[in-house]
Formats: C-alpha cells, structure tokens, sequence
C-alpha cells in the first residue's frame, strides 16, 4: 500500500534530466507555441464543428465553443504552473507521480496513451475525409472499399452500422508517412509543424473573413434548437433534451464533443524536456496556442453556422462543403487543400506527444524501457514506441468511426484535465515552498472551477464512454500489477531503504 501512494521527489524528477536518454533541448516560445497550434487546430474546427453544430447545438455550437475553451483555460494555468516546476517529458502523468502517488500516475498515464493514441487516429480520420474532398475537385475518388471505416455509429438508433467498406485506407497512409517523419527528429518535426501551421493560419483567415460576406443570419434561428444545457450523468439526462439515440442534446452536450478540438495545448507540457528554457517557454506556448485557438474557434463557428443551415451542414468537410454551396469553388479548393495541412500539423504533433509519455513511464520502471525507454543514438528521439505509436494509430484510424472515437478521446482528456487540477491544490499544500517559475493565479479558485467545468463536461458525454474508460483504465490496471508494480523505480528505491 506503500508504494501505491509512493509520491516521486521533485529533486529525483529533476535528476533524470542529466541521465544519457534525455532529449535534445531546441524549441523556444515560438516553436512551442507554434506545437500547441498545430495540436489544436485541424481536425476540430474542420470537422468536428459540422457534427457538434449539426447533430448536438446548432448555431449555439459558438457557445459551446465559449464554455469549452473557459474550461481549458482554467486547466492550461494548472499545467503551465507544473510544466515550469517540473521541465521533464510525461505531462500529467509526471505531475500526477509527484503529488498523488504511484497507482493515480499510472491510471493517468494510461489515460493519456488513450488520449493522444486514439485522437492521433480521430485525426487521421478527419484527415482522410478531407483528402477524399480534395481528390473529389479534380474528379478523382479511392475505391469505395477503401473510402471508410467497416462501420458506423448511427445516433438516432444507438448502434453501429455496416458501411460496406473494408478500411479507410487514407487514414492509414498518413499515420505510417507521419511516423517516419517523427522517428527521424524534433527538429525536422518541429520545423515541418511550422510550414503545416503558417499554412492553416492563412487559411482559417480567409475562411473567416470570406465568409463573413456570405452570413444569412436567419440560419441563426433558431439559434439553439437543442437549447442551452444538455447534462447527463452516467446516460440520464439531468438538464436538457436528448437525441432518439437517448444521447444529450444542447449546448452543454456540444461543447462534450467539441471539446475535441481545444486538444493539444496540454501536449506543449510534453515536451518541457526539449525546450530551451521551459520554465518560461513552456507557459507561454500552452497559454498563448490556447487563446489564439479560441478566438479562431468561434469565429470559424459563426461564419460556418451563418452560411448553411443547420441540417444541411456537411458533417465529413463542413468547412470546403459550406463554401461549395455558395458557388466558391476556388474557396472549396483552398480550404480543402489548408485543412490537410492544418490536419497534418495535429496529427504530428499528437503522434510526436504519445512517445514521450512512454518513455517518462520506462524511465520509472512502469513500462519495459528497453523499448519504450530507448532513445536513438543519431536521432535523440523514442524510435521505437514512436513505430509502434504509429502502427497503433494506423489500425484504429482505419477501423473505427469518427463519432466514437472523438467522444472516447474527449473523456480521456478531460480525466486528465481533472487530476492535473487537483494535482495543483495538493501541490500548493504539500511543498509550499518549491520553486514555482510560473503561478496559477486565484489559487484555490481556480483549480477548484477547472474541475468542476471539466466535470460537467464528463458527465455531458453519452454513458458509453465511461463504460469504455473504464475498460481501458481496467486493462491498464492489470497490466500495472502484473509488470509496473514490480519494475517499478520506487519499489526498488522503497525496498533499499527497508533494508
């Protein structure tokens, strides 16, 4: 019972940044923030949006947005105060070992490869989806076989659908191209995220600024027909409509779902064992990515809800499709060819932050770190988790649909959100006095809200997917008392003192 609750020294966590599997230190401010950009803008606001505003909120999906990003606002504050007092890779899950013991810091970790594994292959979902609408402009299309996922989720019904297909084939070519791409350097990664993110950034411009001259206002009205709550709790409806499917429907329930798309900023802290100084670099790009997103987020959602009603928005490319409809064809095109971009830089950067969490478990003796702790001699990256990282992501990007997927990442995350908040409160209590380059301001306050905001959001989500955390953290606990708890560095460390 010792050793379950065993918290990790912050002089041990600092420790290991002078052992011989440390990574290289190159990303300033501008890289970083340039990372949590490329995280978070891509799949969310070029797919996501069209399923959240068409199947959950309507045009109030720009409220959901609003509620969404307060949420993680409260959140990143908590993770830019760890990631300055503790600069080494494993994000929440270092955190977690450091506050709350051994048995919380794996059930986090293990909640983070499900994380940024399963929304590394959401995006590669959404990536191929918008592939496919690129091709389409030039009258080209993949063998239908190849077009999508085996199957579908259908809402109204509550089961899954036959789509006829075999595989989506795209989703699978980009995971493999990225992962060759991510074994061979951060610095190549970094600097092919900031081509991939300048390129975004100008498109989503254009989407807003175009589009705004196209706004019908009256596709605001009603401007939220599911009405503005939509709060469930383990699959009963508290607060607000429900879908046929039995699914909560509203404002609340949109934000759930597109609380998708605001992940990434928290993978900026994953990579504090690469930045040049991280003690302020690392605030500033988590702070900075996730303001900028936000402000882009609702007014992507404005223009995009203000073009097409609400039931005729295209939940595959809503963005392109919406500028289709108005006869913008050379818009359609540009928007297509950024959204893959845009896409592309999420992609990386989430398939970039899933090694990292594996090689901060090795290293602790919690995963086998001859292979997830192993650190290319030339290339200073976690080669072989980032392989197998990308042949993980490749199967459930080609196998599964978007809507389950996007909703198993989103309680993943939120999970995560929750305990690094909490994480803060114990902090602040227990080493009062360490080194805090970076403050969370309102201490107690706002920890306290981002768990409460993080939590409406949990149990805003269909009862599914706690049925399917739960698995997964059941998995992850077996494996954790069959391997972890007996290699781990705590329990040799606990054991030599006993002795």
């Amino acid at each position: 019972m010792n050793q379950l609750f065993a918290k990790k020294p912050l002089d041990v966590l600092l420790a290991e940044l002078k052992g011989e599997d440390r990574l290289k230190r190159i990303l300033g401010p501008a890289a970083l923030t340039s990372l949590g950009v490329g995280a978070i803008i891509g799949t969310g606001i070029f797919v996501l949006t069209g399923i959240a505003a068409h199947d959950k909120a309507g045009p109030a999906i720009i409220l959901s947005f609003v509620f969404a990003g307060l949420a993680c606002i409260f959140a990143a504050l908590c993770y830019a105060e760890f990631a300055s007092m503790v600069p080494v890779a494993g994000s929440a899950y270092t955190y977690a070992y450091a506050t709350l013991g051994e048995l919380l810091a794996w059930i986090i970790g293990w909640d983070l490869i499900l994380e940024y594994a399963v929304a590394s292959a959401t995006v590669a979902h959404g990536w191929s989806h918008y592939f496919q609408d690129f091709m389409g402009i030039f009258g080209w299309e993949v063998l239908p076989k190849f077009q999508r996922s085996p199957t579908d989720f259908n809402l109204d019904t509550g089961t899954f659908i036959s789509t006829g297909a075999m595989v989506d084939l795209p989703a699978i070519i980009i995971a493999l191209v990225i992962t060759i791409i991510l074994v061979k350097g951060i610095r190549e990664s970094a600097g092919f995220n900031t081509v991939m993110v300048g390129i975004k950034l100008v498109i989503v411009l254009m989407v807003i600024i175009v589009g705004a001259f196209y706004i019908d206002p009256n596709n605001w009205k009603p401007f939220a027909p599911f009405g503005y709550t939509g709060i469930s709790f383990f699959g009963k409806t508290i607060l607000g409509d429900t879908a046929k499917g039995g699914a909560p429907v509203g404002v609340l329930a949109g934000a759930a779902m597109i609380f998708f798309a605001y992940i990434g900023f928290d993978s900026v802290s994953t990579h504090a064992e690469e930045a040049k100084n991280p003690k302020r670099d690392v605030p500033i790009g988590i702070i900075t990515s996730l303001i900028l997103c936000t402000v882009l987020y609702i007014a992507v959602a404005a223009v995009l809800t203000g073009m097409v009603p609400r039931e005729q928005i295209n939940i595959d490319a809503p963005v392109s499709a919406a500028f289709a409809s108005r006869g913008l064809g050379w818009a359609q095109f540009i928007i297509s060819l950024g959204a893959l971009a845009g896409i592309t830089s999420v992609l990386l950067v989430m398939m970039l932050s899933q090694p990292r969490i594996f090689l901060a478990m090795a290293r602790d003796g919690l995963l086998p770190k001859s292979f997830f702790g192993a650190v290319h001699e030339k290339f200073r990256t976690p080669w072989k988790s980032t392989i197998a990282t990308g042949i993980f992501v490749a199967i459930l990007g080609g196998l599964l649909p978007l809507r389950i997927l996007a909703e198993l990442v989103n309680i993943g995350t939120l999970f995560a959100f929750v305990v690094v908040c909490a994480a803060v409160l114990i902090m602040r209590k227990t080493n009062p006095n360490a080194e805090r380059p970076f403050r969370a301001p309102f201490v107690p306050l706002v920890p306290v809200l981002g768990i409460i905001t993080c939590m409406i959001l949990m149990f805003s989500l269909p009862v599914d997917n706690w049925y399917r955390l739960f698995g997964w953290l059941a998995i992850g606990l077996v494996i954790y008392f069959a391997y972890g708890r007996k290699h781990s560095i705590m329990h040799a460390m606990m054991d030599k003192e006993s002795q």
